[in-house]
C-alpha cells in the first residue's frame, strides 16, 4: 500500500503544477491517471495549436518555448508536459484509473485498476460506459485533490444514427477526411476550427448550427474572419437555424424553420457539440453537484470541497461548462490556494501570470 500526503487524481497540467508545488513545500504527493501523462490532449487531432498563447499555459515557473514563437500545437504541450513531470521527478502512476475513494481514519484510501486509456474520450466512447481492468494498488494519503478537468464524455444529439461507425464527436487527423464530404454539427470554436481545416485538406465541407447566425463574440478573432469568407465564396456550405433529425449511412436528414427538412450528402459526420464531465468520484465523496453545469462547490478561499480533506483544481472546478469560462491559464491560482491550505504557505516558485486586457480562451 502506497502512502502519501497528498493523492491527486489527474495528470494533466494543473494536477502536475500541484505535485511540483506541493514538492516545494515540502509536502508529498502521488498523481494517479487513468491515462498518459495530459491523456485528454491525445484526443485532438495531431497538429492542433492551443488558442492561449505559451506564457498562459506553462506550469510550475517552467517556460514552454515554441519554435518560431508561435502558438504551442498538441505535439509542443504533450512535450511540454513529460519534460516538467521529468524535471521535478512527479511521481505519476499512470494507466491507473481511481474507481473508488473512500475516507479511512483521517485521511482517505483510493484504489485503482490498470486502464488503457484515460477518462473518457474515444476509447472510452467506443467501450461504452463500462469500467473495470486490473486491480492495480491501494493509495493512502491524508488529502486528496481533484484535478479531472471536464471534458470526458461528448454532450450527446440525441438522434437516430448517431452511434454509425462514420460519425464521431472528435476531429481525427485531418488526412482521413481528403476528398471526402463531411458535414459539421457545431457553431463554436471546435466546429470553426475543423471546417477551416478540413477545407484545406481537400474535404467538402457542410458546417450546421441551431444558432440563426454565427456567434461572432464566441469565435476566436483569428478564425471568424477565415471562415466568413470561406463561407461566402461558398468554399465551405453554411446552414444556419438548422437542427439534425436523423443521421444514415450515406446523408445527414436537417430541419430548418420555414423551409423544413432537406437531406445533405455525407461520408463522415462530426457531432462537435461539446463535451460534459465524469462526476462519479465527486459522487463517491459526497461533494455537492450545484447549478445546471452541476459544478462541485468549493471554497474560493482554499479550494476545499464541501467534503473535508477534498480539494477542486483546474477546469474541474467548472463543471459540464455550457460556455466555458475555466481554462489552464485562469487555474494556476488555484493550486497556490491549495498549498497554502495544504502546507500553511503560498507555493514557492510559484509566479502567477497576469494578462488583462489580452483575452485568449
Amino acid at each position: 500500500m502506497h502512502q502519501s500526503e497528498v493523492a491527486i487524481v489527474g495528470a494533466g497540467p494543473i494536477g502536475l503544477e500541484a505535485a511540483v508545488a506541493l514538492g516545494r513545500a515540502g509536502v508529498s504527493s502521488v498523481v494517479l491517471e487513468a491515462g498518459e501523462i495530459g491523456a485528454t490532449f491525445g484526443w485532438w487531432a495531431p497538429g492542433t495549436r492551443f488558442f492561449s498563447s505559451p506564457e498562459r499555459i506553462a506550469i510550475a515557473g517552467v517556460p514552454l518555448v515554441i519554435a518560431g514563437e508561435e502558438k504551442a500545437t498538441r505535439e509542443d504541450y504533450l512535450r511540454y508536459l513529460r519534460h516538467v513531470a521529468q524535471q521535478f521527478a512527479v511521481d505519476a502512476r499512470t494507466f491507473e484509473r481511481v474507481v473508488a475513494v473512500e475516507r479511512a481514519g483521517e485521511g482517505f484510501e483510493l484504489r485503482t485498476v490498470r486502464s488503457a486509456h484515460g477518462v473518457g474520450g474515444p476509447a472510452e466512447l467506443a467501450e461504452g460506459a463500462r469500467v473495470g481492468g486490473e486491480a492495480a494498488a491501494v493509495y493512502r494519503a491524508e488529502k486528496v485533490v481533484l484535478a479531472i478537468g471536464d471534458m470526458h464524455r461528448p454532450r450527446l444529439v440525441g438522434v437516430p444514427g448517431e452511434n454509425l461507425p462514420h460519425v464521431s464527436h472528435y476531429l481525427q487527423d485531418p488526412h482521413v477526411y481528403y476528398g471526402r464530404r463531411v458535414v459539421i454539427v457545431g457553431g463554436r470554436n471546435s466546429a470553426v476550427e475543423a471546417a477551416i481545416r478540413l477545407y484545406r485538406v481537400g474535404a467538402q465541407v457542410t458546417l450546421c448550427q441551431r444558432k440563426a447566425e454565427l456567434e461572432r463574440d464566441r469565435i476566436k478573432y483569428w478564425l471568424l474572419p477565415e471562415l466568413e469568407w470561406l463561407i461566402e465564396k461558398g468554399k465551405i456550405s453554411f446552414h444556419a437555424g438548422t437542427g439534425v433529425r436523423e443521421i444514415g449511412s450515406t446523408s445527414v436528414v436537417m430541419d430548418r424553420a420555414g423551409a423544413g427538412r432537406f437531406e445533405v450528402a455525407a461520408d463522415a459526420v462530426l457531432l462537435l457539440t461539446g463535451y460534459v464531465q465524469d462526476t462519479r468520484l465527486f459522487d463517491m465523496l459526497g461533494i455537492d453537484l450545484v447549478g445546471a453545469e452541476r459544478r462541485p462547490r468549493f471554497d474560493h478561499d482554499t479550494m476545499e470541497t464541501n467534503a473535508p480533506g477534498v480539494y477542486v483544481a483546474g477546469t474541474a472546478v467548472g463543471g459540464s461548462q455550457a460556455r466555458a469560462r475555466v481554462f489552464i491559464e485562469n487555474s494556476h491560482e488555484h493550486v497556490e490556494r491549495i498549498v497554502a491550505a495544504i502546507a500553511g504557505r503560498r507555493a514557492p516558485g510559484l509566479e502567477l501570470p497576469v494578462f488583462e486586457g489580452n483575452e485568449e480562451s
